[in-house]
């Protein structure tokens, strides 16, 4: 059970056409209420997609009857007849749905610069329409939907002790530095929330799991993250409670993103404390994160704290030299500005790596979810067009 899990939605995952290979690329998730209530982040890149100023413009008025995904293309970068072509994508949900285009989102991801094709994703929304249903199957086909270069769905679930849940899939294995959102992402919830109260807990569910995944330092023209409220379960959790499982299934959600990233070897959590501002811990480990030469090292298993002092150094924040620590999977290598073990006790041999920074200046922290910089990587990224 994922983003059919919450009572009163369907979903569905059909083959198009849009992909040539014949792959599933077409995703349509439902609303049946009884409540329609949304909320949503997107991409902060200044060249969006047609579906995100689209999505943007109806989740002004914050309810959705349903989402509407497409992988194969991004529809970003194609002027008017690309936002047209969005639009007449939720006019024909909408019609098939018995709703205004106006509760439709819409989604796409795929190759910049071309316009999709049109016939395909229309005799698309019929036939997802008729594969609707709130099975698992119907589930793991919808998040199957929506995958390009990722080798696996993501999917997740959670259950409050009080009988409400919150699930969800995303996709997303390159072009992840979301600032904001990720890829593409739908949650759903049986909650009974208001719209203020459902904005609220996605983006303060989003600020610490999808804002915090930094694979490559690209930030995607067409990331969006939407959650939709059916109140079917009765039940009116406090914001708190909201927020707090909206963040579990969000992390879930990462981490599996992250596992699956483009040619990714290693999961590496850059995690910054004693920082004088939150601002200041994300930028230093975002900083670490992103540098190409820190991230060959931990693809080598190479624990070279250098590198990692070298690029903290250079982040726009608050660093006191005499004061910053850096530790590499519990061993701390360097501490008042010298070298305080030697690198060889710390084993990166596994996958896993926690990369500690110890501002010494203040009491916030961050912890920036990346990977290493693997050939893989590489020749994936120059194999195609991406």
């Amino acid at each position: 059970m994922t983003v059919t899990g919450p009572k009163g939605f369907r979903a569905a995952g059909v083959a198009a056409g849009i992909k040539a290979s014949g792959a599933l690329d077409f995703t349509l998730v439902v609303n049946d209420g009884p409540l329609d209530v949304a909320a949503g982040v997107f991409t902060r890149n200044v060249i969006k997609a047609a579906p995100v100023l689209w999505s943007q413009e109806v989740l002004k008025q914050q309810k959705l009857k349903a989402v509407v995904l497409n992988s194969g293309g991004a529809n970003a970068a194609t002027g008017p007849g690309g936002f047209q072509d969005t639009h007449a994508t939720a006019e024909k949900v909408a019609e098939v749905l018995g709703a205004g285009a106006i509760e439709v989102a819409v989604c796409s991801t795929g190759l910049i610069g071309e316009r999709l094709p049109m016939p395909a994703v229309l005799s698309g929304v019929d036939s997802a329409v008729k594969a609707l249903d709130t099975s698992p199957e119907a589930a793991l086909n919808a998040a199957t939907g929506v995958m390009t270069t990722d080798s696996k769905p993501k999917q997740a679930f959670a259950q409050h002790e009080s009988g409400w849940s919150v699930g969800g899939f995303a996709k997303g294995a390159g072009m992840l530095a979301p600032n904001l959102a990720t890829m593409l992402s739908v949650l759903t919830t049986d909650a009974v929330a208001d719209k203020e109260t459902l904005d609220r807990a996605l983006r303060a569910a989003t600020h610490i799991t999808f804002d915090r995944l930094d694979v490559d330092g690209g930030t995607s023209t067409n990331d969006t993250v939407l959650v939709l409220a059916s109140g079917a379960s009765g039940v009116e959790p406090t914001e708190a409670e909201l927020t707090e499982l909206l963040t579990k299934v969000s992390h879930d959600l990462v981490l599996q993103l992250r596992a699956d990233s483009e040619g990714a070897t290693k999961d590496v959590d850059v995690t910054v404390k004693g920082a004088a501002s939150e601002d200041d811990a994300i930028v230093v480990a975002r900083t670490i994160a992103e540098d190409n030469l820190v991230k060959t090292a931990l693809f080598g298993s190479d624990p070279n704290w250098g590198r990692i002092a070298m690029a903290l150094g250079r982040a726009p924040a608050r660093i006191d030299p005499e004061t910053v620590s850096i530790a590499i999977n519990g061993v701390t290598l360097f501490a008042g500005g010298t070298t305080a073990e030697d690198r060889s006790a710390a084993d990166l041999s596994g996958r896993g790596i926690d990369v500690v920074v110890y501002l010494g200046v203040g009491s916030d922290e961050a912890t920036i979810y990346t990977t290493d910089l693997s050939h893989a990587y590489v020749e994936e990224n120059s194999a195609y067009s991406s």
